[in-house]
């Protein structure tokens, strides 16, 4: 019943609800997203519909009204369907009763996602490493230095010429700065 009211919510917003999927929709999660006006879905995400479940004790009369229910349930999930996939009824009743799992293609063929999430054009990707090195140790210390000479309000020492090998000898030379 959560799930129906988030949906509800979504969809009485008035502007546009993007929803992304970057994980698993599974279950309610895929009724919520239903309420997207667009439905994006990451490379490696997983939607999945089934048909809803209770627990139920008494006696026949009881079981009985627990049946009805999760018909009910059953309809006014396949409507959450029905207006996002533009599929019929029953094909999306058999979807459900087979607990059917979709990848972000699939979602997308069968009209549960309009889009694939892709990397933003307009932040660029630098693959500026030469070789195996993934970082210099030299840098690494040069940068930490700096952040700590920033942090203590000092002037950056002028650090000899020559090739300081040890974060501590650094830091020595750092101190008498200080």
């Amino acid at each position: 019943m959560a799930a129906a009211q988030i949906y509800n919510m979504m969809m009485e917003y008035p502007g546009n609800v993007t929803v992304k999927i970057d994980g698993i929709a599974a279950s309610a999660a895929s009724v919520i997203a239903m309420a997207g006006t667009k439905v994006l879905v990451s490379p490696v995400s997983m939607l999945m519909i089934h048909n809803p479940m209770t627990a139920a004790m008494g006696d026949t009369s009881e079981m009985q009204k627990a049946i009805a229910m999760l018909d009910e349930v059953k309809e006014s999930i396949i409507n959450a369907y029905e207006i996002k996939t533009g599929m019929s009824r029953a094909k999306l009743s058999h979807l459900m009763d087979a607990e059917t799992w979709m990848d972000a293609h699939t979602a997308i063929d069968m009209g549960f996602a309009d889009e694939i999430l892709t990397r933003p054009a307009e932040i660029p990707v630098e693959n500026n490493i030469a070789g195996p090195m993934l970082f210099s140790r030299a840098s690494v210390t040069n940068s930490l230095m700096d952040k700590l000479a920033a942090k203590c309000h000092i002037k950056k020492p002028e650090i000899p010429e020559r090739s300081v090998d040890s974060l501590m000898e650094r830091l020595d030379l750092i101190k008498q700065y200080i």
